[in-house]
């Protein structure tokens, strides 16, 4: 049986098509994804058909698959430590009684606000000792101010009185001036005896010592010193009763506390922070200073504590990136920070280096003593790789799976995964470029496959069918497969009349013929 040549290619193309109908996996794999598709030896894995709206109701993201810039870093396990300087233990600064509490475990403070209230009898002596000494001086102020008030009538009394002497002066040397120029005159004609003369003069010299004593306002300067000592009084009154709270402010401040009017004294939140625990209780008494009273804690920022290998620590410098995510916790929160400490020594046998970073604390979430995952960042790759979020992944049967979106159906895709950064695991095999995949609701995709029903597990979304990989249709797949086995039998013939081969077949001898042969 001869096929002509113009039917050679059409029949081929018939014959592959109902190979494809036979198997129709082949026709809709994709290309490269390797063996996604392929059902596990216990459980078989679907293909989810979702609405767009089913989708946005159940919070599915999607993504693009890209190629990022990584960084990686030595990974390792640590714990949460407080900030030296942001945690404070309060105590009570002095022996007395804890007249009350202000606050509560867990209330947020802010620094100088006031927390506690304590009675204590020394203060209490020192209180009272400052106020007899602010009384005393008080009154020597009171008797000081009098004495400058009288200081400043007096030296405006003798003003007037000095200027009154120096016109009085002044008008008896004119007078006396006059009658010794006079008799001199006089003299001279010989009108008057020169004993008159001398009179006169000696009148005219006292005058002009009595002008130059009221000149020299002698009076006016004893007021004018008698005012300064005055007011000399008053600054010392003043600094006494400044001097008289001295020792009992001097001795608050040391104790950082306030006073108040009844005796008792106020001690404030020293930093901004959570009062962590509270210690003490209102009424209880304190033999001696430095009772706890309350923790305060700071935790904006907390530090990561981890202990590095011998071998690791020359990659590890001040400075450096650190990424933490809390262990045995669904949360995804990366919290960022810097490594601030190396150690300088190597302990033991174990040959570990401590190493310290400060870390924000992001909402308050870092707790001391919580367990954490360290990720100090030594390294970035030069060139892009393929990678993809983490919470994208699915863990099967100890494969990694994501699901790829393709129009509304979403299909499990066997991944092979790398290195890890961040919120990002690096993709070796599975994924190419552009694809898009679930970032979100992954692990219920996966549930859903998984049970085949037609409402998913969440009270959200309408129902979300599982897509058929295959066809159902059992007699459709027995015809397409007799017609393919027809086929191979035609064209095994065809390309034996082709190349000259002839075709036997042998039967089993029959009774009556002991060998019977046909050539076709």
């Amino acid at each position: 049986m001869r096929i002509p040549p113009r039917l050679c290619a059409p029949t081929v193309k018939v014959l592959l098509s109902l190979i494809f109908l036979s198997n129709p996996a082949i026709a809709l794999a994709h290309a490269g994804h390797g063996d996604e598709f392929k059902e596990n030896s216990t459980t078989q894995t679907t293909g989810i058909t979702v609405d767009d709206e089913v989708a946005k109701s159940l919070g599915i993201k999607v993504e693009t698959v890209k190629q990022q810039l990584l960084k990686f870093g030595i990974q390792t396990t640590g714990q949460i430590e407080p900030l030296p300087n942001r945690q404070v233990k309060v105590t009570t600064p002095i022996k007395g009684t804890i007249v009350n509490l202000l606050v509560e475990p867990g209330t947020l403070v802010r620094a100088g606000q006031p927390i506690a209230i304590l009675s204590s009898p020394e203060l209490a002596d020192l209180r009272v000792s400052a106020l007899e000494k602010k009384a005393d001086a008080s009154g020597n102020v009171l008797t000081s101010e009098s004495n400058l008030r009288l200081a400043q009538q007096n030296l405006e009394r003798q003003k007037l009185l000095v200027e009154a002497d120096i016109r009085q002066a002044q008008t008896e040397l004119n007078l006396d001036k006059e009658r010794y120029e006079r008799d001199k005159e006089l003299l001279e004609k010989g009108a008057i005896a020169r004993r008159q003369l001398q009179e006169s003069e000696a009148k005219f010299v006292s005058a002009k010592a009595f002008l130059a004593k009221a000149e020299s306002r002698l009076p006016l300067l004893e007021a004018q010193a008698q005012l300064e000592r005055a007011e000399a009084d008053v600054q010392v009154s003043v600094t006494k009763v400044d001097l008289s709270t001295a020792a009992y402010s001097a001795r608050l401040n040391q104790l950082e506390a306030s006073a108040n009017s009844n005796g008792t004294i106020t001690i404030a939140a020293p930093i901004d922070g959570v009062v962590s625990d509270r210690e003490a209780t209102i009424g209880s008494s304190v033999e001696e200073a430095g009772k706890p009273l309350m923790t305060i804690i700071n935790d904006d920022r907390v530090l990561a504590s981890a202990n590095i290998y011998e071998k690791d620590i020359s990659k590890i410098r001040i400075g450096q990136s650190v990424q933490v995510k809390i262990t045995g916790q669904l949360s995804t929160t990366v919290f960022q920070g810097k490594v601030t400490v190396i150690g300088t020594t190597v302990e033991g046998q174990s040959r570990i280096v401590p190493v310290k970073a400060e870390i924000g604390n992001i909402k308050g979430q870092l707790k001391a003593g919580m367990f954490t995952n360290i990720e100090i960042l030594t390294d970035s790759v030069p060139t892009p790789i393929l990678a993809i979020p983490a919470a994208s992944v699915v863990e099967a049967n100890g494969k990694q799976l994501v699901f790829v979106q393709n129009g509304k159906s979403y299909q499990p895709v066997d991944v092979t995964l790398g290195r890890t950064s961040g919120d990002l695991v690096e993709v070796t095999s599975g994924l190419f470029e552009g694809d898009r995949i679930v970032t979100q609701r992954a692990n219920q995709l996966h549930a859903q496959s998984l049970r085949g029903d037609n409402k998913p597990k969440d009270d959200r979304s309408e129902a979300v069918k599982p897509e058929v990989s295959a066809p159902n249709n059992w007699w459709l797949v027995l015809l397409a497969g007799g017609v393919g086995g027809g086929a191979m039998v035609a064209i095994a013939f065809w390309l034996g009349r082709r190349s000259g081969t002839k075709m036997v077949i042998l039967r089993e001898p029959s009774r009556e013929k002991s060998n019977t042969s046909d050539r076709l």
